[in-house]
């Protein structure tokens, strides 16, 4: 659950990558129950009902496990539970600053797992204000450059999708820029255009991985060592350890030499 930015995170072994499945699955479902609270169990009505539950399919969580979040979240079920949405503010090395995005049912719980994520990793936490004017609200959506067709007979193929495509099926739909970012591509706008363009993506046939507001960072700070990268790899790590952390954010940007050396480990 990673936030938008520069950041390239380390390799993990199967059993941590299969944990943090676990709770990204937890924090799928928590987004599909707050949407479901705040605009109704409807996702024809409820353009953040519907994004939640799209990236949750797109994260093979289970079809029932939704269904029973949009119920317990539009007050069908019995077991509902009140989250408050809270942000965190720190700093990492290099001076990186870091916006942690909290929803939680416990308040005292949330912030004393931020602060020991933070400190015990060579952070610290940030007076409030302070980092998140760092940051700015916009519309994320992103692509698979490379998507399947169906053609016919439960057969498919894949195709390509190119910068120019989804340039021309958003043209009308206000996107402020498209980046190239490998296996996908995102596409920014102002928050109250994200169902315009997502909604133009998928009309020009292009299927989206997610369709989500977040925040982005409104200048890069450079981490220019190994050490350094790792020292905020284990802040974000242990951030998103977290049940009560749903997002992280950083402006962090790795010096090519220090990505390539990443990357070769």
């Amino acid at each position: 659950m990673s936030g938008h930015s520069k950041w390239a995170t380390t390799k993990h072994k199967k059993a941590a990558i299969d944990a943090k499945r676990g709770k990204l699955f937890a924090k799928l479902i928590k987004n599909i129950e707050v949407a479901a609270r705040v605009g109704g169990g409807d996702p024809s009505g409820n353009p953040t009902l519907y994004d939640a539950i799209q990236k949750a399919k797109k994260n093979s969580v289970p079809n029932d496990n939704i269904d029973r979040a949009v119920k317990r979240g539009s007050g069908e079920g019995s077991d509902g539970v009140n989250y408050e949405s809270i942000m965190y503010e720190a700093y990492g090395p290099a001076g990186v600053a870091i916006l942690i995005e909290s929803l939680t049912d416990n308040r005292n719980r949330a912030i004393s797992e931020v602060r020991v994520a933070v400190t015990r990793n060579g952070g610290t936490i940030a007076d409030g204000g302070s980092v998140q004017r760092l940051f700015e609200r916009k519309g994320i959506v992103t692509v698979g450059r490379t998507q399947e067709v169906d053609t016919g007979a439960r057969k498919t193929s894949t195709r390509e999708i190119t910068e120019d495509e989804l340039l021309e099926a958003t043209i009308e739909a206000n996107v402020e820029d498209i980046s190239d970012e490998g296996e996908t591509f995102e596409l920014t706008c102002d928050p109250n255009d994200l169902v315009a363009v997502r909604t133009a993506i998928q009309a020009a046939g292009i299927d989206y991985d997610s369709a989500e507001v977040a925040f982005v960072a409104t200048f890069d700070q450079i981490i220019s060592s190994v050490e350094e990268a790792e020292k905020l790899d284990r802040i974000v790590d242990a951030l998103e350890d977290s049940d009560d952390v749903q997002a992280v954010y950083t402006n962090a940007d790795l010096a090519p030499e220090v990505r390539e050396a990443l990357e070769s480990e």
